[in-house]
C-alpha cells in the first residue's frame, strides 16, 4: 500500500484536473456567465483525453474479472440506499410535525467553536470558510476521475475494481448510518426542516403514543417506567392515519405515514425524503468525502491527495457551521470512514495478481535459470528474465479480441453514463 502523501507514480496531471475542476465549478458563484462557458469545456476535454487513451489501455481482462464485483457492489450500494431512505422517512414521520418544530436542537460545542472563531479570524479567513468551494457532487466526480485515470497508468488497474471497494465501502457505511440513525431519534439542527420538506401527520404514530409521549417530559413518570418496565399509561383513543392500498406494500405504510397529497404510490413518498430533517447521525456527505480521499491517498498520494483531505475538512466545517449536522455526525463520519476503508482492502488492489503469474513462470523456468547461473551466462539469464516479463504481459493482454474490445467500449460508455447522472442527481449537493 503506497504512503500517505508519497509522491504519484506520473505525473500532477491528475492533481492538476481535480484542482481546474474544483475552480471552474466554484465560478458558478463568482461569475455564472464563464461557468456556464468553462465547465463544459472542460468536461468535454477530459471526456475526449480519456477515450482517446482507451486504444492503448492494456488492462481490459482485469476490468472483465473486475466487473462482476462492480455490479455486485452497485446493487448492493442501491439496496442500502433503499433502506437509508426508507428509514429517513420512518424518523422523520413517527413523531409528526409538532415534536419536530417544538423540539430544542442539541447543545453543540463545535458550532460554539466555530462562531468564535468567526470574531477572532480575519474576515477574508471567515469568507473563505463559509464560501461554498465543495460539495457533494464534487467528491464524487473527484472520485470518477480517479478512477478514470487507470486510462494514463496512474492508477494502479482495475479501475473497476477501485469502483468496486468504493461502492462497497459507502455500502455498508450507509447501511449503518441508517442502523445507528434509526436507533434513536435526535431533534435537527434546523427545526424548521421537516415542516418545509415533508407532508407527514402533525401527530405521533400510535407506536409513539404508545410508547413515548407519555413518558416523554414527566420526571415521575419516567421513574414509575423504569420500575415497571411495562407501558402503564392509558392513551385512550389513538388517532388514526390514512390508509392508502399499497397492495402487497401495505406493510409500510406504518413506516411512511403517507398523506392523501403525497401520491398513489410508497415510491413517491421516497422520492421526498431528501437527506432527511432529523439529526441523521452520521453525515452521509462527510462518510462520501472521506471514503473519496481515503480512495485518492492509497491509489494516486502525492500533494494532490493534501488538498483532498483541506477539501474534507472544509466541508466538515461547512456543515456544521451551516447546521446541516451537528459536530459529532462529521467526527464519526471521518473516523467510520477511514476505518471502513482499511478494511476493504480486499476487493482493491488485486496486489498478488502480477506476482503470482511472474512466480508461476519463473517457476516453469527454474532448472535453466540455475543452470544459466551455474555457467555463468549472463546472456541466458537476461533472456531467461526477459521471457518472464513477457510471459507476464502476454497473460495480461490475451483476451483483446472483438469481444473485449465490445466490452471495453461498453465499459467507457456506462462509466460516462454514470458520471453524467452522478453529476445531474447530485449537482445541488
Amino acid at each position: 500500500m503506497r504512503r500517505w502523501f508519497s509522491p504519484p507514480k506520473t505525473t500532477a496531471g491528475l492533481g492538476l484536473a481535480a484542482i481546474s475542476y474544483v475552480a471552474v465549478d466554484y465560478l458558478r458563484h463568482l461569475s455564472p456567465t464563464w461557468h456556464e462557458r468553462l465547465q463544459p469545456a472542460l468536461w468535454s476535454i477530459l471526456a475526449l483525453i480519456a477515450i482517446s487513451r482507451v486504444p492503448f489501455y492494456k488492462h481490459w481482462s482485469s476490468e472483465f474479472r473486475a466487473a462482476i464485483p462492480f455490479v455486485a457492489s452497485m446493487l448492493f450500494m442501491l439496496a442500502c440506499l433503499l433502506f437509508e431512505v426508507l428509514s429517513v422517512r420512518f424518523v422523520t414521520a413517527v413523531l409528526g410535525l409538532d415534536w419536530h418544530s417544538d423540539a430544542s436542537p442539541l447543545p453543540d460545542t463545535g458550532q460554539w467553536l466555530l462562531l468564535s472563531l468567526n470574531e477572532k479570524l480575519p474576515e477574508t479567513l471567515v469568507e473563505i470558510l463559509r464560501a461554498r468551494i465543495i460539495g457533494l457532487h464534487h467528491f464524487l466526480m473527484l472520485f470518477m476521475m480517479l478512477a478514470f485515470s487507470v486510462l494514463f497508468n496512474s492508477v494502479e488497474a482495475p479501475g473497476l475494481g477501485l469502483g468496486a471497494r468504493y461502492m462497497f465501502t459507502m455500502a455498508i457505511g450507509r447501511l449503518l448510518r441508517a442502523i445507528t440513525f434509526v436507533s434513536t431519534i435526535l431533534p435537527s439542527a434546523r427545526p424548521w426542516c421537516a415542516a418545509t420538506r415533508f407532508r407527514v401527520p402533525a401527530y405521533p404514530h400510535h407506536w409513539a403514543q404508545k410508547y413515548y409521549v407519555p413518558y416523554a417530559s414527566d420526571p415521575n413518570a419516567i421513574r414509575q417506567i423504569i420500575n415497571q418496565d411495562i407501558a402503564y399509561a392509558d392513551t385512550g383513543e389513538y388517532l388514526g392515519d390514512y390508509q392508502p392500498d399499497w397492495g402487497s406494500m401495505n406493510f409500510l405504510i406504518n413506516f411512511l405515514r403517507p398523506t392523501p397529497g403525497e401520491g398513489a404510490s410508497w415510491s413517491s413518498l421516497l422520492k421526498k425524503a431528501g437527506g432527511g430533517c432529523n439529526d441523521l447521525i452520521y453525515s452521509g456527505h462527510m462518510l462520501v468525502a472521506v471514503l473519496t480521499a481515503m480512495a485518492w491517498t492509497e491509489a494516486y498520494g502525492g500533494y494532490s491527495s493534501a488538498f483532498i483531505w483541506l477539501l474534507v475538512m472544509h466541508s466538515a466545517q461547512r456543515e456544521i457551521r451551516e447546521r446541516h449536522h451537528y459536530s459529532v455526525d462529521c467526527v464519526v463520519a471521518i473516523y467510520v470512514g477511514i476505518l471502513l476503508w482499511k478494511m476493504t482492502g480486499f476487493i482493491w488492489p488485486v496486489k498478488d495478481s502480477m506476482r503470482s503469474r511472474r512466480l508461476a513462470k519463473l517457476d516453469r523456468i527454474q532448472g535453466r535459470l540455475i543452470q544459466a547461473a551455474k555457467d555463468s551466462d549472463m546472456d541466458e539469464v537476461r533472456e531467461l528474465l526477459k521471457e518472464v516479463e513477457l510471459g507476464t504481459q502476454e497473460s495480461q493482454n490475451k483476451g483483446q479480441s472483438k469481444h473485449m474490445w465490445l466490452f471495453s467500449c461498453a465499459t467507457i460508455f456506462s462509466a460516462l453514463t454514470i458520471v453524467l447522472l452522478a453529476f445531474t442527481l447530485t449537482s445541488d449537493g
